[in-house]
C-alpha cells in the first residue's frame, strides 16, 4: 500500500479534492452569471473611477476597467479570492505533509517502511503540486465555460494564464508551509508561518501602489509576480513565472534538507 506515497497521497485526500472542486465550480458559476447585469451597470464604473485609491488598492489595477470581463474577473476574483482559497488548499495539503503525519503519529509508521526521508517530502510534495494544479485546472474550466455561457469576451488562454499564475503563487506558500513542517514538525507552526507571510506580502503589495516608500519593497512579496503583469489582460510574464517557481522548489529543496537533518525520535 505504502510502495507510492504520491498516489496514496493524493487517495487519502480525494475526499477533501472533490469538495473544494464544488466549492470552486459554485464561486466560478456565481461570479460568471453575475456578469452580464454588471456589464449593463455603468454607474459602477463611475463609482469606482471616483473611489479613493486606498479602495482601488484593494481591488486592483483594473478597477477603474470593472464592467469589463477582465476588469471584472480581476476585481471579484483574481487579485484577493482565488489567490485566498488557492493559498488556503496549498498550504493545507504542505503543511499537512510531513509535520501532519507526524502530528498524527503516523509519521513513524511510514518510515518503518523501506523508504528514505528524501523520498517521503519529495513524493509528499509532488502530491501537493498535483492538487493544486488539478483545482487551478477546474477553476480554469469552470471560467472559460461559464464565460461561454454568457458571452464574456475573455479568451480562454488569458484565462489559463490567470490560472496558473495563481497556481505559481499557491504552491510557493504550500511549499513554505512544507518547509517549516518539516523544520519544527508542528502542523500549526507551519500554517501560521505561511498563513503570515502571504497576509504581509499581500499587504506589502497592495499598498506598494500608495505608500511612496514601499514601491521599491514590492518585488519582495510573491503577489507582485503573481499578477503585476496583468496575465488576464498581457498573459503570463516568463521572468515572474520563473521566479514563482523557482522560490518554490528552493523551497521543496531546503525542505529535503531540514528533514534529514531533524532528530524526529523515531
Amino acid at each position: 500500500m505504502l510502495r507510492n506515497i504520491y498516489l496514496k497521497t493524493l487517495r487519502d485526500q480525494r475526499v477533501s479534492f472533490a469538495w473544494w472542486t464544488v466549492g470552486i465550480v459554485a464561486l466560478c458559476v456565481f461570479l460568471v452569471a453575475y456578469y452580464p447585469t454588471i456589464s449593463r451597470t455603468p454607474a459602477v464604473t463611475e463609482f469606482l473611477e471616483e473611489a479613493p485609491e486606498w479602495m482601488k488598492a484593494f481591488i486592483g489595477e483594473n478597477a477603474e476597467d470593472y464592467t469589463s470581463p477582465a476588469g471584472y474577473l480581476q476585481g471579484e476574483l483574481f487579485f484577493m479570492m482565488a489567490p485566498i482559497l488557492f493559498i488556503i488548499f496549498a498550504v493545507s495539503r504542505g503543511s499537512a505533509a510531513v509535520a501532519g503525519e507526524e502530528g498524527k503519529g503516523t509519521l513513524d509508521i511510514l518510515l518503518a517502511n523501506p523508504v528514505s526521508r528524501r523520498r517521503v517530502v519529495l513524493e509528499k510534495a509532488a502530491a501537493m503540486f498535483t492538487a493544486v494544479l488539478c483545482l487551478g485546472l477546474v477553476l480554469w474550466a469552470s471560467l472559460a465555460l461559464g464565460a461561454a455561457g454568457v458571452g464574456m469576451d475573455i479568451s480562454a488562454a488569458r484565462l489559463a494564464a490567470a490560472c496558473l499564475s495563481c497556481v505559481l503563487l499557491a504552491l510557493f506558500f504550500g511549499s513554505l508551509a512544507l518547509a517549516v513542517g518539516c523544520l519544527t514538525g508542528r502542523r500549526g507552526r507551519a500554517v501560521g508561518v505561511a498563513a503570515a507571510v502571504a497576509v504581509a506580502s499581500f499587504f506589502l503589495y497592495s499598498l506598494s501602489s500608495l505608500v511612496e516608500g514601499l514601491k521599491p519593497w514590492s518585488r519582495v512579496s510573491p503577489f507582485y509576480y503573481y499578477i503585476a503583469a496583468d496575465p488576464l489582460k498581457n498573459g503570463l510574464n516568463a521572468m515572474h513565472v520563473l521566479v514563482l517557481l523557482a522560490a518554490s522548489l528552493a523551497l521543496e529543496a531546503l525542505s529535503v534538507y531540514l528533514f534529514e537533518r531533524r532528530d524526529i525520535l523515531v
